[in-house]
């Protein structure tokens, strides 16, 4: 099947494994996670990426990858328009591609309903009229919704729930550990499709990149990047269905009830109902995009699972992440502990340089998984023949 790149652009604005001990399905139960501050706080992120020529990741056996697409300037998230069509956040563009629309505010979520393409961008979301048939723009932005612009997380994430009535938005943290004074913020909303009755849906969640509807049970899930400098090992990055009202714990406390001693005042009532998330990532593995596999193409133990991009870690000395992962589901849970899909991103954990750094996932039409690389400035096909 022959698949159309389009590009959304910005214009002016070795295999390497989890870890046992932090890469687990917890069911809500509280895990072991050793004490804060056992190993120092290390900066240790990459210099550069600098991979061979010719260099393709790995993957399991009957699987196989190739460049679908190259010379981006920073592809980020992907997302596959009704008619198949592959849209791409990108500060900038190359082979049968197109500008959907120029001009935006840092673009990061991508998101459709009906007649429309909703952008995330970092102050607000926008919708532009288009045709489903070929994906070209109908009309100007539509601004919809105010969002905090800026701080430290810029990212703003969108995912329509499955009968399209409500729009998710996740919007991270200013900061590592600092109080906000914006509530919207560290947290995920939910409002109309065309931004009325805003209100917040879940909060407590640092930084959640990651941010997509379950296809078979309607429940939100979310990719959580945790709070650093807390050591090597602590605390563990997550992937976890969201209640309705939940609170995730930031910043006053993670995984649960495990206090941050550095945050001052506490709030002892906020982390006695903190929620303990569904599956624990590695520390510091930096989970962004994931998708459900939707697609028949992979075997069928892949079916309804998750592929979870890991852009890999700054803030430990020996480098974990930098491959996309996968978390079987099954009845709108995680049954298995996550297993690494895509790999080879680490050359050597100790050295300078990587291979390339996982950012988006998404499922084209065939069945295959799309999965862009912002170091290495390409988007990986990753298919799979008997």
């Amino acid at each position: 099947m022959s698949l159309r790149a389009t590009v959304l652009l910005v214009l002016g604005g070795a295999l390497f494994t989890l870890e046992p001990a932090s890469a687990q399905v917890t069911y809500g139960n509280k895990p072991k996670l050793p004490a804060p501050f056992t190993t120092k706080s290390a900066g240790n992120g990459p210099s550069g990426v600098k991979a061979p020529p010719g260099f393709l990741p790995t993957v399991p056996a009957g699987f196989h990858v190739n460049v679908f697409a190259a010379e981006f300037k920073e592809p980020r998230f992907l997302a596959t328009a009704p008619n198949g069509d592959v849209f791409v956040a990108d500060t900038g563009g190359a082979s049968q591609r197109e500008v959907f629309a120029s001009r935006q505010n840092r673009p990061f979520g991508i998101a459709f309903r009906d007649d429309y393409v909703y952008i995330g961008n970092t102050g607000e979301v926008v919708r532009f009229r288009y045709d489903k048939q070929t994906s070209k723009r109908l009309g100007e932005a539509e601004h919809i919704l105010d969002l905090p612009p800026g701080g430290g997380h810029f990212t703003r994430t969108l995912a329509f729930s499955n009968d399209g009535q409500h729009l998710y938005i996740s919007v991270g943290s200013s900061g590592n550990i600092e109080l906000e004074k914006d509530a919207r913020r560290a947290a995920v909303l939910v409002c109309d499709p065309d931004g009325k009755n805003s209100r917040i849906y879940a909060s407590g969640l640092r930084n959640s990149v990651g941010l997509a509807v379950d296809p078979s049970s309607g429940l939100v899930w979310s990719a959580v990047n945790e709070r650093d400098e807390m050591g090597d090992n602590l605390p563990p990055d997550y992937l976890t269905s969201l209640k309705d009202g939940g609170f995730y714990g930031w910043p006053y406390s993670y995984i649960g009830d495990n206090v941050d001693p550095r945050v001052k005042p506490q709030k002892p009532d906020l982390v006695a109902r903190s929620v303990i998330p569904d599956v624990l990532l590695g520390a510091h593995v930096a989970p962004l995009q994931f998708a459900f596999y939707t697609g028949n193409q992979f075997p069928e133990s892949y079916r309804g699972g998750i592929f979870l991009a890991e852009h890999g870690s700054w803030n430990r000395a020996s480098r974990s992440g930098y491959q996309v992962i996968f978390v079987g589901m099954k009845d709108g849970k995680a049954v298995a502990d996550p297993v690494p899909f895509v790999t080879g991103f680490v050359p050597n954990p100790t050295g300078e340089d990587v291979n390339g750094r996982p950012v988006g996932v998404t499922v084209a039409p065939d069945g295959a998984l799309l999965v862009s690389d912002d170091g290495a400035k390409v988007i990986y096909r990753v298919s799979y023949s008997k």
